[in-house]
């Protein structure tokens, strides 16, 4: 189904919206101890503070971990399914192993917002309502520039979680950003179960800064590899030398930025993606209301010396 005016969309959709009715909308997301789905699952709660108001309850559907990532997520929308869910929120992590269950949604007639992973293609491929999140490749051109711009031209991205089509297209954009600057890019792949390993990812940065020691530039996938990599860069004795970026962040890594440690993070406000994928829906079931605009952007946002304080303050409000 083609998104392009959600106030036109098929007759399908509009039947759900007269005869859906309030009730519990299920939001799949990370690990409950992953700083940044930490952040996304407050987003969703304080909209189901709202939600309330509506008739509408909120439940959260976390990963345990994250060695089958496409299977276990797929297992969790089929639960929602099984749960008689009013409404389902989820990222499409692994499209091969997720569609399906995501089309189950759909076929069942629950109202489905694709967040945080997919884009607008995944909604529109799958019938949702909207997406609600940034771009991942987006994100990598915008960690590739910045570095460039800033003199970081031999580049690196760590990808701890290869074959997942968003942290691949992370990636592929960040080599789209360093190489239209006139750098150079390579790829250091590592196994799952080293996402967020703070000494297997340091390890593994350490021995490549070694083996390559022209690179300066570093993009990271998550902000625990970003910690990791700093780690890594002082082990290599290279602070100063090598300038680290990567997606999303947390308190210690505001701190390297502030330090100097970290060069910048790319944000893509978890809160809102968390918030508005839940309100979008709420409003929805409740009283057919629809977003005009099919995908809403909430990155790619830099965040480095210039406004790092700021950030510190929507952090200190839990909301960054």
């Amino acid at each position: 189904m083609k998104l392009t005016n959600v106030l036109a969309v098929t007759a399908t959709a509009a039947m759900m919206a007269s005869t859906a009715i309030s009730g519990e909308i299920f939001v799949i997301g990370g690990k409950p101890d992953d700083p940044f789905w930490s952040i996304v699952k407050k987003g969703a709660e304080d909209a189901g503070a709202a939600a309330e108001v509506q008739g509408n309850t909120v439940t959260w559907l976390g990963l345990q971990n994250y060695d089958n990532l496409g299977g276990d997520a797929a297992e969790l929308i089929r639960q929602a399914i099984d749960q008689g869910a009013a409404a389902v929120v989820g990222p499409d992590w692994v499209p091969a192993a997720m569609d399906p269950a995501f089309q189950a949604v759909t076929d069942a007639g629950i109202p489905l917002v694709i967040y945080n992973a997919g884009g607008l293609e995944a909604a529109e491929r799958l019938g949702a309502l909207n997406y609600v999140g940034s771009t991942p490749y987006g994100s990598g051109v915008a960690g590739g520039e910045i570095l460039a711009e800033a003199g970081y031209k031999n580049g690196v991205c760590i990808n701890t979680l290869p074959g997942l089509g968003n942290i691949e297209a992370m990636c592929s954009g960040f080599k789209e950003g360093i190489e239209s600057a006139g750098g150079t890019y390579d790829v250091l792949p590592l196994p799952a179960t080293s996402f967020g390993s703070a000494t297997a990812v340091a390890q593994a940065v350490r021995a490549y800064l070694l083996q390559n020691p022209d690179v300066n530039a570093i993009f990271t996938i998550g902000n625990v590899d970003s910690n990791s990599s700093v780690s890594g860069v002082a082990q290599a004795g290279k602070t100063g030398q090598v300038a680290v970026c990567g997606m999303n962040f947390d308190e210690s890594i505001l701190t390297n930025i502030k330090d100097g440690t970290q060069y910048c993070a790319i944000d893509q406000q978890g809160y809102q993606q968390g918030f508005y994928a839940v309100s979008i829906l709420s409003g929805y079931i409740a009283h057919g209301l629809t977003i005009a605009s099919p995908e809403i952007l909430t990155g790619p946002g830099i965040i480095d010396a210039s406004n790092v304080d700021a950030v510190m303050e929507g952090v200190a409000a839990g909301t960054r």
